[in-house]
């Protein structure tokens, strides 16, 4: 009797293990059925097999060949390639045509109808064969009505299995939901040169327009994040942007031969420049959906708000916007301390890859399948001064009084380092070496400022340090140069914890772009009356370059450089925390 009920528990746990790894995998409702049909015949058959298998060994045999079925189930009902739909609603309403100078164009409308989305638009010609690595190029006119109801994909990019994204889903977000709609994965390739628009459903005209970079460190992101979904913006009356740009190595490839066969002599900048040709595509074409062309805000979240920080001072991108939005990110600081490098590096970076591959020359690179140069992206997401889509650095920019925005809105997280050390912790055993590492003769003053006498308080000490260096310092910055060029300048810290991302680096989208889930349970009152101010904010902000309105907490301008807006468990103006450690990373960065 003991030996059943053990049978079957732990049969009956199998079973439940294989149903959830097909779950994480999303593999298709067939895998579902035939693992249910496995499942069956094995509690069916097991007995009377059992009986005439006397011998352990073959017992074995028959857990074996039921796992291995079981394996040959998961691999045969993989999920598909198949692209993101551009909205959830099942079977949309398609809009009216719209006419642009390349083709005819129709959308989809949301679910209750207020909104209406246009994606996979293609705004340039797509980058492969001769075109790797190239200025992007005028995209091409088409013929007859192009359906925009699908994301296009993904620019290529080190990817997972299905099950490793589920699971970070689970570990890092805390908010993993089973679907039978996404039983597939998304496509990536290097042809993804295509933006994505949400607009007020009906007829408008000179409405704001604001166009979002994604995040993702240059070498990874898409432009389907919910987080930064435009529908809810847009049902606020802003038109929202965004688009795909080439990452890692074939947005930020560097090489003397690919400057020489440049008409404009730039290599390095593929992906800033792809950023650019879609801004210039919104110039000329969004008055077609309402918007204003004279009124867009750029915005961008970590290595989408480094790529707005290049853009407020790059001389191509002059007149596509008139203010910025920067979360959690900016390259204004002396030396940026990432999505930014020298040309020297960039340069060497690209010859050591062209000795990895085995390749002599940029031709012979661009015979290559993009599938085997996407795993050098670690070597290659960094953008740099080329001499023309970056005549210098944007803090050399800034300090003769050159930059493109006339008001800037940006801020940083309560702890932006969270993903960044999540496996590489701080302890009383390590935490001053760390700091000796990475500080050298400017340790001293760091351990005087956060000194550790217990493990927690090691752990919290770097974790503060971390994210200061590598995301508040640079706002800082930013807020300094901002007001010697007289720029309008507010600035943000958010704290607000709940039951999904909290406070960590990208933890404010979902507040700011209005898209907490309605049946979410991660979050309480107090988040959906915040991501209500926080979205009142930003539109403000997008509509006027003021962030200030009717029934919006006042904030103020930082011209300080000390006075934030604090969004946490309450909204309210408060004096910067961190300038003590600022000071030390003045000096330490050579800011003059």
């Amino acid at each position: 009797m003991v030996k059943k009920v053990f049978f079957t528990f732990f049969s009956a746990l199998v079973c439940a293990l294989m149903f959830a790894i097909l779950a994480l995998n999303q593999n298709t409702l067939i895998g579902f059925a035939a693992a249910a049909v496995l499942c069956a015949g094995f509690f069916l058959l097991h007995r009377p097999v059992v009986r005439k298998c006397n011998r352990r060994y073959l017992r074995g045999a028959v857990w074996c060949g039921w796992l291995a079925l079981f394996v040959g189930i998961v691999l045969l009902t993989w999920p598909p390639v198949q692209r993101v739909p551009a909205v959830s609603a099942e079977n949309p309403a398609e809009t009216e045509i719209i006419s642009l100078p390349q083709g005819r164009l129709q959308g989809v409308y949301n679910g209750d109808g207020s909104v209406e989305v246009y994606t996979g638009v293609p705004y340039a010609q797509p980058p492969v064969g001769d075109l790797r690595w190239r200025e992007p190029q005028d995209a091409q006119p088409w013929e007859g009505v192009l359906l925009a109801d699908r994301f296009a994909p993904m620019s290529m990019q080190p990817q997972h299995q299905p099950m490793y994204n589920s699971l970070a889903q689970i570990i890092g977000y805390h908010d993993y939901q089973f679907s039978l709609r996404d039983r597939f994965v998304p496509p990536a390739d290097e042809d993804s040169l295509y933006l994505n628009i949400w607009k007020p459903a009906g007829e408008s005209e000179n409405l704001p327009v604001m166009v979002y970079i994604h995040g993702g460190s240059l070498k990874t992101g898409q432009p389907w994040y919910q987080d930064y979904n435009g529908e809810n913006m847009a049902k606020s009356g802003v038109i929202v942007v965004n688009m795909g740009y080439r990452l890692g190595i074939f947005g930020y490839f560097a090489d003397e031969e690919l400057a020489q066969e440049s008409p404009n002599g730039t290599t390095g900048n593929y992906g800033l420049l792809d950023q650019i040709k879609a801004l210039e595509w919104v110039r000329d074409n969004i008055a077609s959906f309402g918007g204003d062309p004279a009124n867009v805000t750029l915005s961008g979240e970590s290595a989408g708000a480094a790529s707005v920080s290049a853009l407020c001072t790059s001389p191509l991108a002059k007149g596509l916007f008139r203010r910025v939005i920067l979360e959690s990110s900016t390259c204004a600081s002396v030396h940026p301390p990432h999505s930014f490098r020298t040309m020297e590096d960039a340069l060497r970076a690209g010859e050591e890859t062209k000795r990895q591959l085995g390749c002599g020359s940029v031709a012979q690179l661009r015979q290559l399948p993009a599938e085997k140069l996407v795993a050098l992206a670690e070597q290659h997401h960094h953008m740099t001064v080329d001499g023309y889509a970056l005549k210098e650095t944007p803090y050399e920019s800034y300090r003769k009084g050159v930059h493109n925005e006339e008001a800037i809105l940006h801020g940083y997280n309560g702890e932006e380092s969270g993903p960044f050390i999540l496996f590489d912790r701080a302890n009383l055993s390590n935490y001053e070496s760390k700091v000796r590492d990475y500080f050298k003769d400017y340790a001293d003053d760091i351990l005087a400022l956060y000194p550790a006498s217990t493990d927690e308080e090691a752990d919290r000490c770097w974790a503060e340090v971390y994210g200061a260096v590598f995301f508040d310092y640079p706002h800082y910055c930013l807020n300094r140069l901002a007001v010697k060029n007289d720029i309008p300048v507010y600035e943000y810290y958010f704290t607000k914890k709940n039951g999904r991302l909290g406070d960590w680096h990208s933890g404010e989208l979902v507040y700011c772009y209005g898209n907490i889930p309605a049946d979410s349970g991660l979050y309480d009152s107090r988040d959906r009356e915040l991501s209500a101010q926080m979205l009142g904010c930003w539109h403000s902000f997008i509509a006027t370059g003021d962030p200030n309105g009717s029934g919006l907490p006042e904030w103020q301008e930082n011209r300080d450089s000390a006075s934030v807006m604090h969004f946490g468990d309450k909204t309210e103006m408060m004096t910067e925390r961190e300038h003590e450690l600022f000071a030390v990373l003045d000096r330490m960065d050579g800011w003059e």
